[in-house]
């Protein structure tokens, strides 16, 4: 790929994103005027040109999301997008700003794109993600007495390390230790390491010596695969290999010690790559790979591979030749024609040319119109992603992925770097073209696009017309959260046009948020009541109560009665002296008096807890609760007893209810002041009868019980006085109660004191069916067959009638 700085790469800082990303470079121009430029691999297309004004710059890099990284040598760090728009800015810590930045590494580690400063004190300091800024300082390199002569950082089981030559000594710097370290066949005593380099994946290391020796093995030092003295012979495929790179000369080292030689023309840089080395100098963009096996063995010169023969064989069948018969019969006798579809199908996703990919393509197509179980989703597969990477590949969108970057980076991370290029129409024709799901293709990209307009639609524009534009193009779309779109605007200073398109957001926990952020509370209250969602609505009252005056936030609460009935709900568990003052502002004098009830239950001393019920008393008769007040009164009445017979009896009183005062005074024998009670009070005659007959019964007291029942007659009858006796296992008193019970229920008190006899003759007398079953069901068939026989004819004489 060709194309033409102006200034060549002469007095440049460069630096390339992987995996076929864009070139940031920083030319030196003169020392007033400085430009930093960002070129994709297009012809003579730049992606931005920035005028710099701010610090000396030591170095750039790129993030995994393909953002500019200018590290100044005060150690701030500025990030820019892909078309230039200021990002944010970080710093590398004071020490850094002070000691001033000698010299940096921007690397990629398993939680992000990392920072690594040398200092002017010679200290490293690290960062292994700049979306969370966490400095490490790293320990001291032992007689460092100037900058190193080289330094690389290392990404090992997930924690990042510096390797750092001195002379020929090397040491490995984490978090704890600086590690003296000498790799296997490097001996101590050689020559000044002057260079090194690590593998894409990490997982390999080059060092170069002064004495132009390179050293290649494992990235921990334990195992070497290459040592080797400049000679000029070709290495062997299929093995780790160092590109080296000075004055012109490129020398592709391999394991074997066999070597490559290329001459460059102009400065170059070297970028790598997972699958290569890409060659970048001011007039062309190379991609350095080893021929992949499938290519080669198609396109080597007399080849007999089965893909090479299927290819002529296709070549001679479109020339109507008979040797296309000739070749195919030659593959089918090898039984290999399946191993020839498959080397085109492979070697056309290596190509880079579409028609190779297509001659390559119609070659497997026709091999397998001779196989019958041959399973197609390779080739399909292979189809599908060629015309991805075809489109990526072209000239106006400039993306040179190989096939096996593709693979590697996943569809997803190229709909995002066609995104951050702003090429929405071609990210959605490949997420419908590769049918991705909506929620991470077209509708992803989708809220990309509104983000990107709301920020930067033309400000002549109402923000309704742009509100109904970004809805009209996005209703079709799913899962897209208007709430994300909404935040931008906001940010880009749109507050009304954020508040319009939070009214498409169905979702009330997505717009309430932002509209608290806004300052639009009473949107937000309103918001939260509508969706019904209690938690949210007890979310924006209190973010409202803690921003707004006592006084403001009432008047907004009074507006909302939903509002203020659950902000009450909660000031009686936790705020009672706020719920008082919502009483009060409200003249709501039933609820405060009320709440004067349920605080004087809180008092322990008894002049609180009367002068509390006062209180609400004087508020019931405010509130006109005649009830409520004359039930207070009561209260006090019976606290004012309960005091005063404590401190003549000594009983403990105060605090029990009417009825567990009146047990109380009968448990201990004080009649006279449980009738004063009875009287004073109004007990119903019912409840006072019952309450008297359990307490004495309780007390087993059948003098007193049987001198109360005479006392006159009592209201609740005298079948309850039958059943308390037997309750408390006495039938003698018992029986002395079964004559007075009602015809009624004298069927009930016999049974209940054992008297079947007596039973009969009631149930007789009264001629109920009903009673005299349940008698009969009484009765022993052996000792009472006499008395069986006389209800039995009793019971059929009811049953004619």
């Amino acid at each position: 790929m060709g194309w033409n700085l102006k200034d060549g790469l002469r007095d440049c800082l460069v630096a390339a994103a992987p995996y076929g990303g864009p070139i940031g470079e920083f030319c030196f121009i003169t020392l007033l005027r400085k430009i930093v430029s960002e070129y994709s691999f297009v012809d003579d297309l730049s992606l931005c040109l920035l005028q710099w004004k701010s610090g000396v710059v030591k170095q750039l890099g790129w993030t995994v999301s393909d953002d500019l990284l200018c590290v100044q040598e005060d150690g701030t760090v500025l990030v820019y997008d892909l078309l230039g728009g200021f990002k944010r800015h970080f710093s590398m810590g004071n020490e850094v700003s002070q000691s001033q930045v000698l010299e940096t590494k921007i690397f990629h580690s398993p939680y992000g794109t990392g920072v690594a400063i040398l200092t002017g004190a010679l200290r490293f300091t690290l960062a292994t993600n700049i979306d969370d800024i966490k400095l490490r300082r790293l320990p001291e390199v032992p007689d460092l007495q100037g900058a190193p002569s080289c330094w690389a950082v290392l990404t090992q089981d997930r924690q990042s390390k510096v390797l750092v030559a001195n002379g020929s000594h090397l040491f490995v710097l984490d978090n704890t230790a600086c590690t003296p370290v000498t790799p296997p066949g490097l001996s101590p005593q050689a020559s000044s390491i002057v260079h090194m380099c690590v593998s894409f994946s990490y997982k390999y290391l080059a060092l170069l010596t002064d004495s132009g020796l390179v050293w290649m093995g494992t990235s921990n030092l334990k195992f070497v695969l290459l040592l080797f003295s400049c000679r000029c012979r070709r290495p062997k495929s299929q093995q780790p290999s160092a590109v080296v790179m000075w004055d012109g000369l490129l020398l592709v080292v391999g394991e074997c010690k066999e070597t490559i030689q290329y001459h460059l023309d102009d400065d170059s840089i070297l970028v790598p790559e997972l699958d290569g080395v890409r060659i970048i100098s001011g007039t062309h963009h190379e991609l350095l790979q080893e021929v992949p096996g499938a290519c080669e063995e198609i396109f080597k010169i007399a080849s007999m591979a089965p893909g090479a023969l299927l290819l002529e064989a296709h070549k001679e069948y479109e020339k109507e030749s008979q040797k296309a018969d000739e070749y195919l019969r030659e593959i089918k006798e090898q039984s290999l024609l399946s191993e020839a579809v498959r080397q085109c199908v492979e070697a056309a996703g290596h190509e880079h040319e579409p028609e190779t990919q297509k001659t390559l393509l119609r070659a497997a197509s026709f091999g397998k119109c001779f196989l019958s179980n041959f399973p197609p989703e390779q080739f399909v597969s292979m189809c599908r992603d060629l015309r991805v990477l075809n489109a990526v590949r072209d000239y106006t969108v400039g993306i040179p992925l190989s096939l096996t970057q593709f693979k590697q980076m996943t569809i997803q991370v190229l709909i995002d770097r066609l995104v951050y290029r702003k090429l929405y129409p071609l990210a959605i024709e490949v997420c419908c073209y590769l049918k991705t799901p909506e929620y991470q293709g077209v509708s992803r990209v989708l809220k990309h696009w509104a983000c990107y307009k709301v920020a930067h639609w033309q400000k002549e524009e109402s923000d309704e017309v742009i509100a109904k534009a970004v809805s009209v193009k996005l209703a079709d779309a799913a899962g897209i959260s208007y709430s994300e779109i909404a935040t931008k605007a906001y940010e880009s200073g749109r507050t009304e046009l954020a508040i319009k398109l939070l009214e498409f957001e169905p979702r009330s926990g997505e717009q309430v948020p932002l509209l608290l952020k806004m300052k639009k509370s009473p949107l937000a209250l309103s918001k939260a009541i509508e969706s019904g969602d209690t938690d949210l609505v007890y979310t924006v009252v209190m973010y409202l109560k803690n921003e707004l005056n006592r006084g403001d936030f009432f008047m907004m609460l009074r507006n909302q009665p939903v509002a203020l009935s659950l902000y009450k709900q909660f000031c009686k568990h936790q705020e009672q002296d706020t719920l008082k003052d919502l009483f009060n502002q409200d003249d709501d004098h039933e609820e405060l008096g009320n709440f004067y009830v349920k605080a004087s239950y809180k008092e322990q001393r008894l002049e609180a807890r009367i002068a509390h019920l006062q209180s609400a008393v004087d508020e019931y008769y405010k509130a006109k609760k005649e009830f409520s007040a004359k039930t207070t009164e009561d209260e006090m009445r019976l606290l004012r007893f309960q005091r005063k017979l404590e401190e003549e009896k000594g009983e403990q009183l105060v605090g029990f209810s009417l009825h567990d005062t009146m047990t109380t005074l009968l448990s201990v024998g004080l009649h006279k002041h449980v009738e004063q009670l009875y009287k004073d009070f109004r007990v119903p005659d019912k409840r006072f009868w019952w309450l008297r007959l359990k307490a004495l019964a309780e007390k087993e007291d059948w003098e007193e019980l049987e001198k109360f029942s005479k006392s006159k007659k009592s209201p609740i009858g005298y079948l309850p006085f039958v059943e308390v006796c037997i309750k408390h296992h006495n039938k003698y008193e018992a029986r002395k109660y079964v004559s007075k019970v009602t015809l009624e229920q004298k069927v009930k008190a016999h049974l209940a004191v054992g008297d079947v006899e007596g039973a009969a003759e009631a149930a007789i007398e009264r001629r109920n069916e009903s009673e005299i079953g349940t008698v009969l069901s009484r009765c022993a068939a052996t000792t009472d067959h006499l008395l069986v026989e006389r209800l039995n004819r009793a019971k059929a004489t009811v049953a004619k009638k």
